[in-house]
């Protein structure tokens, strides 16, 4: 069975943790970055990231940048966002997310997504 990898991007240490656990708890091996350095050490090895979850909270305009990066390479990722706005998702669609979801997150509405996702990939 194969093992996918999920990484989840959030600039709060507690969210994601969060992310990490609901993430975790489904079977999915999840690794974390709560900086742009982070981020960029963890594209360093994307050849083992499946998907990403990126909440842009916290982060300045060059998180796009790295969502870009996730895009070149084909990685499939979702923006996470505390406000639901047109401009915002439209941006995130321009640098190659799938979609954005409003928090607070529901949990079946992500784990629904992160499956389908997946399953597209292969």
């Amino acid at each position: 069975m194969r093992r996918w990898v999920v990484l989840a991007v959030d600039h709060n240490p507690r969210n994601q943790q969060l992310l990490q656990q609901l993430l975790g708890r489904e079977g999915y091996e999840v690794r974390g970055a709560t900086s742009l350095e982070q981020f960029a050490q963890a594209l360093a090895g994307a050849e083992e990231v499946n998907l990403a979850l990126v909440d842009i909270s916290g982060f300045d305009r060059r998180i796009w940048d790295y969502c870009e990066r996730l895009r070149d390479r084909a990685i499939p990722f979702l923006v996470l966002s505390p406000r639901h706005a047109a401009a915002l998702e439209q941006e995130s669609v321009t640098h190659g997310a799938r979609g954005v979801l409003v928090k607070p997150l529901a949990v079946k509405e992500v784990l629904g997504l992160v499956k389908t996702l997946l399953e597209e990939e292969g």
